[in-house]
């Protein structure tokens, strides 16, 4: 369990969104108790979504995961030691590319798939409705990260195993059983959607300084906005409200 959280804590989210943002995206809830008391805190919403490449906060797997819809079962070995990162050089191992070499581009965990850049592509329509036929695009498909790829020794550029060690600093690292040789994780796996990293952004200007961002401003209080204006401009409330009765 704790070699699993130190890799997920490896993996970065390349969204660049809050965690509560996405699974809000994607949450489907089919009915609700209510909030009132005597009612046990109940909910029907989905627990199974149908995982592509697109990405879970995105509204292509919404349509693709569109309520009510129900697809086959994908059943997926769970991988424990999750060792490929954006950026890596791999080499694959079957199909058409089998001996190519590319950089990984998008990591999938849900599926345990990666995707290349300019391998195991096919062109692909879209757009096409009506007269219109569309246009025709290429697109690299998913490679499966335990049968179809291996990672590529940085000494000589050739594929092959390696295992998760300790250097003597204590930092878990990648190293290549024939060579012996460390492969980093490439710095493009802290890159974000935006394709910043935190070292190499630097504050402009008219850009708002983090410590001001990280500043916490609010106040959590029961009054209402108009409570808010009042007290801010010293109107006080003199009116007495009318009784309300709730049976």
């Amino acid at each position: 369990m704790r070699i699993t959280q130190y890799l997920t804590s490896k993996l970065k989210n390349f969204s660049n969104l809050p965690k509560e943002y996405i699974e809000r995206s994607k949450k489907q809830v089919y009915w609700k108790t209510p909030t009132e008391r005597g009612y046990l805190p109940s909910t029907v919403e989905r627990k199974r979504y149908r995982y592509t490449t697109n990405r879970s906060w995105t509204g292509q797997f919404r349509q693709q995961n569109m309520p009510g819809t129900m697809r086959r079962k994908v059943f997926v070995e769970p991988v424990e030691d999750w060792s490929f990162f954006r950026g890596d050089r791999i080499e694959v191992l079957v199909g058409k590319d089998k001996g190519k070499q590319g950089i990984v581009t998008q990591v999938i965990p849900e599926r345990n798939w990666v995707i290349v850049e300019g391998i195991n592509w096919h062109y692909r329509r879209v757009g096409a409705e009506n007269e219109f036929p569309g246009i025709i695009i290429k697109s690299e498909a998913p490679l499966h990260v335990t049968k179809d790829i291996r990672l590529v020794d940085p000494s000589d550029l050739q594929g092959t195993e390696f295992e998760w060690r300790f250097t003597e600093e204590g930092e878990k690292v990648r190293v290549s059983t024939r060579s012996g040789r460390i492969i980093p994780i490439p710095e493009t796996n802290n890159q974000t959607h935006d394709y910043k990293t935190p070292n190499a952004y630097i504050e402009r200007e008219k850009d708002t300084p983090a410590a001001v961002v990280g500043e916490i401003t609010f106040q959590p209080k029961l009054s209402t906005f108009e409570m808010d204006i009042m007290e801010e401009m010293g109107i006080k409330e003199e009116r007495t409200p009318a009784k309300s009765y709730w049976y």
